[in-house]
């Protein structure tokens, strides 16, 4: 089945025959995230925390007690979407990445449970591989060669370097088309100084720096510059859910690494 994707930037305004879905809490608060933006922008009704409403859909993440909800659960409402955007074929519906912010869970955990929806749903960009048929052949396993050729200056601060864009820098390289295209994921995800759900990943990017720091780079401390550095090794931790012990053998050519999905 063939499926449109959107690159996940923030929007507030859609076609009148699209529905902007997104990942609610049973007590309908709205106040934060793509919520807040489905109620300022879709017409989501505060106190409704599933289903329908203007030109919104609501797909619970979290309980009534805004606490997280088991996958389980998520999975039962993604089910009842599923049927009302099968019943409702003339509709296209704007999927944010849910459970991916407040609710706490990664993309792999969340993107598999919308496998094989119909096919009017426009995906976000980072579901691509979990929704995809041949989704296995799309992560390639890491390699040193391969982190070391996109997780440097050039390629990163591009516009330093005579280039237009992380796709130009990129295609310069000898990365295969698979690989650019997991580059490319990794290098558009923002993660300094918020992330795309407007979460303050500071800290945390603080923390991982420090870890690397002196093993295997030499980084001025929290300057800007090596801050959205960090910033692209985080988003390829967590594309790939490893570690930074995994990403400094990594590194060192010592590990190579596969993605969950085809880990047996």
């Amino acid at each position: 089945m063939s499926y449109q994707y959107h690159d996940e930037s923030i929007v507030t305004e859609l076609p009148e025959d699209t529905v902007f879905v997104f990942g609610s809490n049973l007590a309908g608060q709205h106040d934060s995230g793509a919520a807040r933006v489905a109620a300022q922008h879709f017409a989501a009704v505060k106190g409704v925390g599933r289903g329908w409403a203007g030109q919104s859909f609501a797909i619970p993440t979290l309980n009534e007690h805004i606490q997280q909800m088991p996958l389980s659960q998520i999975e039962h409402y993604v089910n009842d979407f599923k049927i009302y955007a099968e019943n409702h074929p003339k509709t296209k519906y704007f999927l944010t990445a849910l459970g991916c912010g407040i609710a706490g869970y990664k993309v792999s955990e969340i993107a598999p449970l919308f496998k094989g929806i119909h096919s009017n749903v426009i995906f976000p960009e980072s579901f691509r591989p979990y929704i995809e048929e041949d989704a296995v052949s799309q992560f390639p396993n890491l390699t040193a060669d391969m982190v070391h050729t996109f997780i440097t200056d050039d390629v990163i601060f591009y516009f330093n370097h005579g280039y237009e864009s992380f796709t130009e820098a990129l295609d310069k390289t000898q990365l295969s088309p698979a690989e650019k295209a997991i580059a490319l994921i990794v290098l558009n995800e923002e993660l300094y100084p918020r992330d795309r759900y407007g979460r303050g990943r500071e800290h945390e990017i603080k923390d991982i720096l420090g870890k690397l720091n002196g093993k295997i780079f030499h980084f001025q401390n929290n300057t800007e510059g090596a801050m959205i550095f960090v910033s692209v090794i985080i988003a390829l931790m967590e594309l790939y859910d490893i570690d930074e012990q995994d990403f400094i053998k990594l590194w060192r050519g010592e590990l190579e690494i596969q993605h969950p999905i085809n880990r047996t």
